[in-house]
């Protein structure tokens, strides 16, 4: 059953028959990592492009015909076109994959996990766990892999963020429209669609498959939105992350066992299920129950099912680890506990865990107990990881707690600007993406010339500036916007001045307003003769994050003082298309988590991509990347007594570090006004970080590591 596909593409466009695959092309998603690919929709009519959000079934349903009968009869246009499809039937059809090469087309891998970030015109993704599961689907595509993905479908996407005249943040949701979405809903033979429920103590919740396709891998999205279920039950798959626990419950059941479910009803047999964080963990019980209707005992199907689960945990943040009251798990699972032949008492104790204010379900120690293979997404996370989950192993020492690493990567097609990757092309060969983690072939950036690459960065951050002045005008446009907020947002950007970027989930550990402790020190920094700096904040904290939102009014407070001069920014509405352009586009990249808290981060690897430098705290995957000459790092490798402590050292660390090496370095030329020294920090970030943080190795990790069953023979 490898990477095959249910459903068949419908004929809803009016092609000209020269270029009709165009249909077929906007239904697969790997034209969002294939620069080329994407050219075919946005030469058609450019306008429109940026006007449908980036969306190709939006674009040909809407776009003139007559626009469409000048491409088909352009030469230049049929000749991208033939070249794009030549490259996308020898992928999607080879049999010369990595994968295939190393005898692996066997094993087939379940990922689950409860949301995904591939493109902004699927909103189904809030933050940084989602875009690592959509670039891990990218990457295991590219790798040709036997894979598969679950996840849902939220009818009302994630929300679009609107910050008020006075900085306060406020969500939007909106339903999407399906039907110009890139997936189509799975059919049985006689058309209709495929179905199936999951028994609840008092009801049963009925739920439709929608297929995405990801490249060779398809993605399965669960959905609750049907005329069958109860109002209150086709929410469940509405939003991402109900902050109400009794929702939030239901469609971790959903997931975890409606997803088994889904993928056994179209014909999977999984080799490995790998949990993406805690949220899917009920997978582990519904395959025991069905060993166990197969004839076997709990311990022994238990066993089984502990071989072939994976689970990664992602974060030491409470918030992230999910945990319910019991009396909320006896509410909704007390009819599958006897399925498995255990007591209430019994069922509670496979994930129980005491806390200060009494006993809970949780999550992650489900996961952890059901998993033989675990790991943690850095070297210093799985340090913190071993000692946050010692208790369940009290006989080993803290070092030999059963959880291993896989530093994360970011799949390098997608976040690298096409200038950049043309760049190159040039120096390292046309085909040198397949051969990306070859830490050999990054030598040869030692003979990038400095000119070139401040040429590509230069185009790469007049394109962010130009895009940010765009969409301050279509909002205020759209009306509702104070001549205040026009110039928050941006619009007085300086193309030359040095340009610094911070953009994440705004949750209070990630300390968005560590640069803002000593506010007459920073107006100093920003406003310093001849040596401009500007800083672009973005990023949205979850509707139910109160702290969260009052960084952000407090930042936005900041932004709005005339003595900034129009350098401190925060743009609204952060997505992937926005960060796109914020990773390629910003000089300087900064992170400034409350350490150990970063698990490991991936905005900076996609700056690093880019020729954008970092300054970070020594947490998560900096501190493995960090070789003292190709960025910075705030403050020392050390845990503090207190956040307070932590937090007074590293602001000082970060304005010395700006005002005596960054800010200097930056305006530091030569004759032609090229920053030689900077150029050379960014060639060194290139070569060190890019071969070792990008998906190709993290994929191959996981295989090696915690996929297969032995230790396999290939070649990593």
């Amino acid at each position: 059953m490898r990477n095959r596909f249910l459903t068949r593409i419908p004929n809803g466009f009016d092609l000209p028959r020269r270029i009709a695959r165009l249909g077929e092309l906007a239904y697969n998603l790997w034209w969002t990592w294939n620069p080329e690919a994407e050219r075919l929709f946005r030469e058609l009519d450019n306008e429109l492009w940026e006007r449908v959000g980036h969306n190709p079934i939006r674009l040909l349903r809407t776009i003139e015909r007559a626009a469409l009968n000048a491409a088909a009869l352009r030469p230049d246009y049929l000749a991208r076109y033939e070249g794009v499809f030549k490259s996308y039937d020898g992928y999607m059809t080879t049999s010369e994959s990595w994968a295939e090469r190393q005898g692996l087309q066997e094993h087939l891998i379940a990922y689950f996990s409860m949301e995904y970030g591939f493109h902004e015109m699927l909103p189904i993704y809030s933050g940084g766990l989602g875009v690592l599961a959509g670039d891990h689907l990218k990457e295991a595509s590219d790798l040709g892999l036997n894979f598969v993905g679950v996840g849902f479908l939220y009818s009302e996407g994630y929300f679009t963020q609107r910050i008020s005249e006075d900085g306060w943040q406020e969500a939007i949701n909106q339903p999407l429209d399906v039907a110009s979405l890139p997936m189509l809903l799975v059919r049985d033979e006689n058309g209709e669609p495929r179905k199936f429920s999951v028994e609840f103590p008092d009801h049963p919740v009925w739920l439709q498959i929608w297929e995405v396709r990801v490249g060779r891998v398809p993605l399965y999205l669960l959905d609750a939105n049907l005329d069958a279920n109860a109002p209150e039950d086709r929410l469940l798959t509405a939003r991402l992350y109900w902050s109400d626990l009794e929702r939030r419950i239901r469609q971790e059941i959903l997931l975890g066992i409606g997803g088994v479910r889904a993928l056994r009803l179209l014909g999977y047999q999984p080799s490995t299920w790998h949990m993406n964080e805690g949220h899917a963990a009920f997978l582990t019980l519904e395959c025991v129950r069905e060993k166990m209707a197969q004839g076997l005992s709990f311990e022994e199907a238990a066993a089984q099912v502990r071989q072939s689960s994976v689970f990664t945990t992602h974060t030491p943040v409470p918030a992230g680890n999910d945990e319910f009251p019991l009396w909320l798990i006896e509410k909704h699972l007390a009819n599958f506990w006897p399925a498995l032949g255990l007591t209430r008492d019994q069922f509670m104790d496979l994930a129980r865990h005491q806390q200060a204010w009494g006993e809970t379900f949780s999550m992650g120690i489900l996961a952890l107990r059901f998993s033989a293979k675990r790991n943690a997404v850095s070297e210093l996370h799985g340090r913190v990881s071993r000692r946050m989950w010692h208790f369940l192993w009290p006989e080993l020492k803290e070092e030999e707690v059963p959880i291993t690493y896989v530093t994360n990567g970011v799949h390098i097609a997608t976040w690298m600007g096409r200038r950049m990757r043309l760049l190159l092309d040039e120096v390292l060969g046309e085909d040198w993406i397949e051969r990306q983690d070859d830490p050999t072939l990054w030598e040869k950036l030692e003979d990038l010339s400095p000119a070139r690459l401040w040429e590509v960065r230069l185009h790469l951050k007049r394109r962010l500036v130009f895009y940010l002045r765009e969409r301050v005008r279509e909002r205020w446009r759209a009306g509702g916007f104070h001549p205040v907020q026009v110039v928050a947002s941006g619009v007085l950007l300086n193309p030359y001045a040095l340009t610094i970027g911070f953009a994440r989930r705004f949750a209070t550990y990630k300390r968005a307003n560590l640069l803002l402790r000593d506010i007459d020190r920073l107006l100093y920094l920003i406003n310093r003769p001849n040596m401009p700096v500007q800083i672009i904040f973005a990023g949205k904290a979850h509707p139910a994050d109160e702290p969260g939102k009052q960084l952000i009014q407090q930042i936005y407070r900041q932004v709005k003082r005339a003595e900034t001069a129009g350098r401190l920014v925060f743009v609204e509405d952060y997505d992937i298309n926005l960060a796109r352009y914020l990773v390629q586009g910003v000089d300087l990249w900064l992170n400034t988590p409350r350490r150990p808290m970063e698990a490991s981060g991936t905005s900076g690897m996609k700056a690093a991509l880019n020729g954008v430098l970092n300054c970070s705290v020594l947490d998560g995957w900096w501190r493995e990347a960090y070789n003292g000459r190709n960025g910075w790092a705030v403050g020392d490798d050390q845990d503090y007594a207190s956040p307070e402590a932590q937090d007074d050292a590293d602001a000082r660390s970060l304005y010395a570090l700006l005002e005596s090496e960054i800010i200097p370095l930056y305006y530091e030329r030569d004759g032609r006004d090229v920053p030689q020294e900077w150029l050379e920090r960014v060639k060194e970030s290139m070569r060190s970080i890019i071969p070792t943080f990008n998906t190709r190795r993290m994929v191959k990790e996981y295989l090696h590591h915690l996929y297969l069953p032995a230790e396999p023979e290939y070649q990593m």
